[in-house]
C-alpha cells in the first residue's frame, strides 16, 4: 500500500509540476505569441526534471562527494587525519582507519586498521583486493558515516568519497531553469566520420578522458548554421552524450560548459533529435570534487542557448 501510495503521489507531482511548466510557458504570451506547446511534451519533461533531481539529492548522488585523492604507488593512508593520504572528512571516522596499496602491477588492496569499524559491501573487511568501477560495480568501502570506492580514469587510480550528510545535499536549495521554449527543440543531421574517431577530452580535474566521436552533427538555431560533436563509449551505443559552451557560460548558467544527451541516430537513419530544454550542469557544478570532461573547442557555441538547466550557485 505504502509503495502504491508513493507512486500515486510521484504521478501527481508530475502532473501537477507539468501544469506549473505550463504556466511559466505561456507567460511570455503576454510579450509576444508564443508556439502552443504540446501538454504531453511537458509531462514528460517534467518527469524527467523529477528523475534528475532524485538521482542528484539521492544520498549517492553527487551533492554527498566529499573528496577526491589520486592514489600514489604504496600505501596511502585513509582516515579523518590531515596527514593522510586520503582523507575522510565524515563523523565518526578514525584518524587512522587503515590503508590502500596500490602495487606496481595494478592491483589494489585493503589492509583496514584493527578497530576502526571499517566494512565492504556492509560486511566486517579484513585484508582484501578492491575492485574499482573499471568493472563496472565498485567495492564499496565504509568507516564513520562516510564511503569510499575507487574509480579509474585515464588509466589513473582514485578514491571518491561521499557523506550522505554532506552540507551541500543537507543545504541544497534545488535547481533552477530557463523558460520552455520548443524553438530550442532542433532537428540536426549526423554527418558520420568514416569509423568512430578515438579523442582525448580534457576534463576539470585529473587525466584526459578518452572518448569515441562518430560524427558531426549540424542543425540550425535563430537561423544561424551551427555543430556538435557527440561522443559515445562504444559504436553501439544508442545515445549520444555532448558536452558544449554558450554564450550563457560563467553568467546564467556553468562556466565549465553544460551536457546534453540524444538518442543516437539508427543505422540507416542521420536524424538527431537536439532538445536543449533537457540540457544539464555537470557534476563539477555541484561538488570541486568530481572529473567533468570540458567541451571541445568545436562545442563552443557562439550563441546564447537560453533552455534547460541554469547556474544553481553550488560549486
Amino acid at each position: 500500500m505504502i509503495e502504491s501510495f508513493h507512486r500515486c503521489f510521484a504521478s501527481r507531482l508530475v502532473v501537477v509540476a507539468a501544469a506549473a511548466l505550463m504556466f511559466s510557458v505561456a507567460l511570455p504570451a503576454c510579450k509576444r505569441k508564443a508556439p502552443a506547446v504540446d501538454p504531453g511534451y511537458l509531462v514528460d519533461l517534467e518527469k524527467w526534471r523529477v528523475e534528475r533531481l532524485a538521482e542528484l539529492t539521492s544520498e549517492n548522488g553527487w551533492l554527498s562527494v566529499v573528496g577526491l585523492s589520486w592514489l600514489r604507488p604504496g600505501e596511502n593512508r585513509f582516515g579523518s587525519d590531515a596527514g593522510n593520504e586520503v582523507v575522510l572528512p565524515g563523523k565518526g571516522t578514525p584518524a587512522l582507519g587503515g590503508t590502500i596499496e596500490l602495487r606496481q602491477d595494478g592491483a589494489v588492496l585493503l589492509h583496514p586498521a584493527p578497530g576502526a569499524g571499517v566494512t565492504v559491501g556492509g560486511s566486517p573487511a579484513a585484508e582484501r583486493p578492491l575492485a574499482s568501477d573499471r568493472t563496472g560495480k565498485p567495492d564499496v568501502v565504509a568507516v564513520g558515516s562516510v564511503r569510499f570506492y575507487l574509480i579509474e580514469r585515464g588509466g589513473k587510480l582514485a578514491v571518491r568519497v561521499k557523506d550522505p550528510h554532506s552540507a551541500r545535499r543537507v543545504g541544497f536549495g534545488g535547481i533552477r531553469y530557463f523558460s520552455v521554449d520548443t524553438a530550442y527543440r532542433v532537428e540536426g543531421i549526423l554527418e558520420r566520420y568514416p569509423s568512430p574517431r578515438e579523442v582525448a577530452v580534457a576534463t576539470i580535474q585529473g587525466p584526459e578522458q578518452k572518448m569515441l566521436a562518430p560524427g558531426i552533427v549540424r542543425f540550425q538555431l535563430g537561423g544561424r548554421s551551427l555543430a556538435l560533436e557527440p561522443f559515445v563509449s562504444s559504436p553501439d551505443d544508442t545515445s549520444f552524450f555532448f558536452v558544449f559552451r554558450d554564450a550563457t557560460s560563467g553568467s546564467e548558467t556553468y562556466g565549465a560548459g553544460r551536457f546534453l544527451d540524444a538518442p543516437a541516430p539508427e543505422p540507416d537513419s542521420t536524424r538527431v533529435v537536439l532538445d536543449f530544454n533537457r540540457a544539464y550542469s555537470p557534476p563539477c557544478a555541484f561538488t570541486p570534487y568530481a572529473t567533468c570532461p570540458l567541451p571541445p573547442r568545436q562545442n563552443e557555441l557562439p550563441v546564447r542557448i537560453e533552455a534547460g538547466e541554469k547556474f544553481s550557485g553550488g560549486h
